[in-house]
């Protein structure tokens, strides 16, 4: 008996030994991050080239929406954030991510399993063969000794991709806060033009019954009356249109926020046609680095480590594999209610796989992973550059904005001095009915204009509160719903 002992170890001596060579090559095959590619992906302007509103003085751009001077503004996006559906999609994907997470992570450690199992029988076949009852119970374990990183990188994949989704979440919620600011004052803009309508329809109805007036007694000429009638038709449909166009800002409100329409209109109607404003909301700075407070970047990002460590688990699978596996099992035989005969065993040893040949199977899914780092890493520096386009666009539209404004406020105020002047005039007889026309419809012009330009600017602000990242700060922790802190 003694002189086998050698022939039974030498299986786990070989593999040892094997396992041992293949551990000096780990070092070899574990690529290091791809920083240099991350950084070269990052590279913005040192300063953005359009021009800082208000020449760079007064407060950062922070705290958004407490600054402006209509609080149902912060309140409908604090509602419809709690109840939007796209959020709530996020939030599902950010369990279904974290999921994946734990799952993968726990490849790393070993798989422990308990079976049980009792069976009573008797052979049909034969007579005279006694019951037997076979009780049986194992333990039995497995683990994978991680050679070349190829589970953990397949666990740091998965944990990337779950930062990734939580990131999302955040980038959603900037991206909804400004889509529900760019509705609210575009309704906002809308009930203001609504009144500036409803102004005309009113000044134009009291004008078309004075000119009916004039031609009854011979002071108006029929063609003159017929322009005054067919403005004042035409200052009905405007307005009519108008307010047509208002309820659909409210219903695109109501699919945002979730909430009944007729609750969502109530809370509305106190703030008719008052648009938001906040004098105090500057630009102090605006450095190029603020893309890094933008989640959705910091999103793609973890989507090209997560690339990249899916290559490199690709690449390790390539390479040999090595287990450790073990059993201990119990079991209890008895036979016509006779006694029982009771006996365990066990078992312990690696398990060595070496790939050999598989027709290139193994090389393409590495050179796939790696294609799909590379497609990752363009679309992150797209992503990047069309961030620095989106500031950029943000700056410009808000400098344009801000300028005109006192232009069309000047505009405004002038006509509208010029049309009152004109309706004296022609109610006096020294002013013809096209004259009046001409005036009525310059003021409208240049008040609608007014009105479009101040949404505009609000506009601007909205875009660059969501292409700066909506002062979110990667440093500071915020509360994930049914999560941890980032």
């Amino acid at each position: 008996m003694p002189v086998l002992k050698p022939k039974l170890r030498l299986p786990l001596l070989v593999t040892a030994l094997a396992a041992g060579l293949v551990l000096g090559l780990v070092g070899c095959a574990t690529p290091p991050p791809p920083k240099d590619a991350l950084k070269q992906a990052e590279q913005t302007p040192p300063a953005w080239v359009a021009p800082l509103p208000h020449g760079g003085q007064a407060t950062a751009l922070q705290d958004w929406w407490s600054q402006f001077d209509d609080p149902l503004l912060g309140q409908l996006i604090e509602q419809t954030q709690a109840a939007n559906p796209t959020l709530q999609q996020a939030v599902a994907r950010i369990k279904q991510a974290r999921a994946q997470a734990t799952q993968a992570g726990s490849a790393q450690w070993p798989n422990v399993n308990l079976n049980a199992a009792a069976q009573r029988q008797r052979l049909p076949l034969v007579s005279g063969v006694p019951t037997q009852t076979l009780s049986t119970a194992s333990l039995d374990a497995a683990w994978e000794i991680d050679l070349f990183a190829r589970v953990r990188q397949q666990r740091d994949a998965a944990e990337a991709r779950a930062q990734a989704s939580e990131l999302d979440w955040h980038a959603a919620r900037v991206s909804l806060a400004a889509e529900v600011a760019q509705s609210y004052v575009s309704l906002r803009a809308c009930e203001r033009l609504t009144q500036i309508s409803a102004a005309d329809v009113e000044a134009m109805t009291r004008l078309s019954q004075w000119s009916s007036d004039k031609l009854k007694v011979g002071f108006e000429s029929t063609a003159n009356d017929a322009l005054l009638q067919a403005a004042a038709a035409d200052s009905q449909n405007r307005w009519l249109n108008q307010r047509a166009e208002c309820d659909l800002v409210v219903k695109a409100l109501v699919s945002l926020s979730g909430r009944p329409e007729l609750e969502l209109r109530a809370q509305l109607a106190p703030a008719f046609a008052k648009l938001p404003s906040s004098p105090g909301l500057q630009v102090a700075q605006l450095p190029a680095a603020t893309l890094a407070q933008r989640p959705d970047l910091a999103a793609q990002q973890r989507q090209v480590l997560a690339a990249w460590s899916e290559r490199g688990a690709a690449e390790a699978a390539r390479y040999p594999q090595l287990q450790l596996g073990g059993s201990i099992s119990l079991s209890a035989l008895q036979v016509s209610g006779g006694p029982k005969i009771d006996g365990n065993g066990w078992s312990f040893g690696p398990s060595l796989s070496l790939p050999i040949f598989d027709a290139g199977s193994r090389l393409a899914n590495a050179d796939a992973a790696q294609a799909r780092f590379d497609e990752s890493l363009a679309g992150y520096r797209a992503a990047v550059l069309l961030a620095v386009r989106e500031v950029e666009e943000a700056l410009v539209r808000l400098d344009a904005a801000q300028q005109r404004e006192r232009y069309a406020q000047s505009s405004a105020d002038g006509y509208q001095r010029s049309a009152v002047a004109t309706a004296g005039s022609w109610r006096a007889g020294l002013a013809s009915a096209a004259e009046l026309e001409q005036a009525r419809r310059l003021t409208l012009n240049a008040q609608s204009a007014l009105v479009q330009v101040q949404a505009a600017r609000l506009a601007a602000w909205f875009s660059l509160y969501k292409a700066s990242g909506g002062g979110w700060q990667p440093e500071a922790s915020q509360s994930i719903p049914g999560g941890t802190a980032l």
